[in-house]
């Protein structure tokens, strides 16, 4: 993989843990993007729970593709996912990086 030219190496899970620290802080495309990673169970185990609430913050404020995703999540899971996955994004609220940076080396759940 290649950006601006120069090539990266793609770590799934060093990628997951960066974008899951950005989503964390607010970040709506990062929300997004570790949505994704979550629904392809790339660098994290696929979990539609946390798919719909990622998307379903990313869509709050209005990212682009995050309510799409959320309604073609939502279509394969259980009404009680769907209520799972609505509580998290109520009662998430973001970090700063102070509270995160204690958690680095953290395996991501």
């Amino acid at each position: 993989m290649t950006r601006a030219g120069e090539a990266v190496a793609l770590d799934a899970l060093q990628a997951a843990k960066w974008y899951r620290l950005a989503a964390e802080q607010g970040d709506s495309s990062a929300q997004l993007v570790l949505a994704k990673l979550y629904l392809n169970g790339e660098g994290l185990p696929e979990n539609y729970i946390q798919v719909h609430k990622w998307s379903n913050l990313a869509a709050s404020v209005g990212e682009d593709g995050a309510a799409k995703l959320r309604q073609l999540v939502a279509e394969i899971m259980t009404r009680e996912q769907i209520a799972k996955a609505q509580r998290l994004a109520r009662e998430w609220k973001p970090k700063t990086w102070d509270e995160l940076k204690e958690g680095l080396d953290a395996k991501i759940p």
